[in-house]
């Protein structure tokens, strides 16, 4: 049975904003490079570097930091993961979705590399729609 390392990214990204966590430590693969790059350009994440343990390759990402930590629990980062190992979701050009009127995203994996909605759209190409962002 195979691991889904996008749904890894996912939680270990959510769990760490629900813990008011500043840093966080993901497996490096270049699926995970290019969706944290996604999320560096559109202001997600904050900084990332490389780093390597044991002959093995991790991505340590900087989330963006709230000042007041003492207020109720607020998402800075909401993600959801759509397409799945059991269940791929696939959409041409004209039909991926607007996330809250384009003020989020949605992360998709074309035949030209994975990108965002506003790029696919503009390039005219469909693909599987791996996660929302908002």
């Amino acid at each position: 049975m195979g691991r889904d390392t996008i749904s890894e990214i996912i939680t270990s990204i959510r769990n760490a904003d629900m813990d008011r966590k500043r840093i966080v430590r993901i497996a490096s693969t270049n699926m995970t490079e290019n969706i944290v790059k996604i999320l560096l350009q559109e202001g997600f994440i904050e900084n990332v570097r490389k780093h390597r343990e044991k002959n093995k390759d991790f991505l340590v990402l900087t989330l963006p930091h709230r000042s007041n930590s003492k207020s109720p629990y607020i998402n800075f980062l909401n993600l959801k993961r759509i397409s799945r190992p059991g269940l791929r979701i696939y959409y041409n050009y004209q039909r991926i979705p607007r996330i809250l009127g384009g003020m989020g995203i949605v992360i998709l994996s074309t035949s030209r590399g994975i990108m965002t909605d506003r790029e696919a759209r503009l390039k005219r190409i469909g693909g599987e729609m791996l996660c929302y962002i908002w």
